[in-house]
């Protein structure tokens, strides 16, 4: 199976916790003995967030904002790469076609952000959608999707299945913004039913959830 693993900044940057990205590393290892050809997406979380405000204040137009947290992001991948050592690509690749192109050296690929206007959640579905994957798991901050923004109401129920055609009516935001944080970016949406790659939002906090994903176990939220 070809997959790619969103792991969200939320999860591992917010703060750095260093013990999870080492779980994460391990896990992208495991499923590539298992047989599995794999691409990681690495958010930028609270820190890309941070350095977007202070660019903010600098007077940085959007773009460059954009820029400075895809710079965190890749930093984030680095790590990654550094610790997946000869099994990763020894660095970040910093396009779809240099992604697609370490994928075929059978290398297990680690990315960050890649262009302004496009967030993580964004690459994820792009690079899905190129190398024709079979699945996409997002390990987020939250058990899946919810009818409600779980974090502001108690009566948010969370969802087991939904279909792509239903996203929209349950995300906020229907536009990019540098630092935009909701479960999944209108551009990722657009692109995911568009491929119609199949995702499952599971919590990300346990990486044994994307595990559980790639398994077909039922956990979090699955879309289709």
């Amino acid at each position: 199976m070809r997959v790619v693993v969103r792991v969200g900044g939320s999860v591992v940057a917010s703060p750095l916790n260093a013990p999870l990205i080492g779980k994460y590393v391990d896990l992208l290892k495991d499923l590539k003995l298992q047989g599995h050809e794999v691409v990681a997406v690495i958010g930028g979380g609270s820190l890309a967030r941070e350095f977007i405000r202070v660019a903010a204040e600098l007077g940085l137009e959007e773009a460059r904002r954009d820029w400075a947290a895809i710079h965190v992001s890749r930093l984030l991948a680095q790590l990654f790469v550094l610790c997946l050592g000869e099994e990763g690509c020894g660095g970040v690749p910093v396009s779809v076609d240099e992604a697609e192109a370490c994928l075929k050296r059978g290398k297990i690929v680690v990315v960050g952000g890649l262009r302004p206007g496009m967030t993580t959640d964004s690459v994820a579905a792009l690079i899905g959608e190129r190398v024709q994957a079979d699945l996409l798991v997002k390990g987020s901050n939250v058990d899946g999707i919810f009818t409600k923004d779980p974090k502001k109401f108690s009566d948010a129920e969370k969802l087991d299945k939904l279909k792509f055609e239903d996203l929209d009516r349950l995300l906020e935001a229907d536009s990019h913004r540098a630092g935009i944080n909701q479960i999944l970016d209108p551009e990722a949406v657009k692109i995911l039913r568009r491929s119609r790659l199949k995702t499952v939002v599971v919590n990300g906090y346990d990486a044994e959830n994307v595990s559980a994903a790639v398994e077909g176990k039922r956990v979090g939220t699955v879309i289709e």
